[in-house]
């Protein structure tokens, strides 16, 4: 296995995918975006515990090769869910990778995944691609943005 740069893959960790799981405040939009959706807004700090690396071919980055990076999600202060993610490299030179993640709140789940070019050091969205619990049926986007080498800065714009 070969461990890779933390600071060249966080900004586009998709992780990037967090909600409160504690009392989320809505944030109506000036337009309904449809008879039976709703609008929020969430702000969340992610912050990475773990990452590795597996090497499933040829030594360096491959085809195939994973990313499994998992990160504590914050509001206010307070520890309010958990965030896994697992990138696949689907190109290399320059190194492309699909992730898939899932976001652990009190109240429910969401899950997201986005296609990501490295090395990026710029904010990324993250497309919403369903829910559990309170958050069933979810739309939208994350937006992330780092905030040093194992921080990101989300704000989860959730329709449905």
């Amino acid at each position: 296995m070969r461990k890779i740069r933390l600071r060249q893959l966080l900004p586009v960790t998709a992780a990037a995918l967090v909600l409160a799981g504690t009392q989320l405040a809505s944030a109506s939009t000036g337009s309904a975006p449809g008879a039976h959706q709703r609008a929020e807004i969430v702000r969340l700090v992610a912050k990475q515990t773990q990452s590795q690396t597996v090497d499933t071919g040829q030594k360096g980055h491959s085809l195939g090769d994973q990313l499994v990076i998992a990160e504590d999600l914050y509001q206010n202060g307070k520890k309010v869910g958990d965030h896994a993610v697992v990138c696949t490299y689907v190109h290399t030179g320059p190194d492309t990778l699909q992730c898939l993640g899932t976001f652990a709140l009190s109240q429910g789940q969401i899950t997201g995944q986005a296609l990501l070019h490295l090395p990026s050091r710029s904010a990324v969205d993250v497309a919403i691609t369903g829910g559990s619990g309170t958050y069933n049926g979810a739309e939208g986007y994350v937006h992330t943005v780092p905030a040093g080498s194992t921080e990101r800065h989300l704000t989860f714009h959730i329709t449905r």
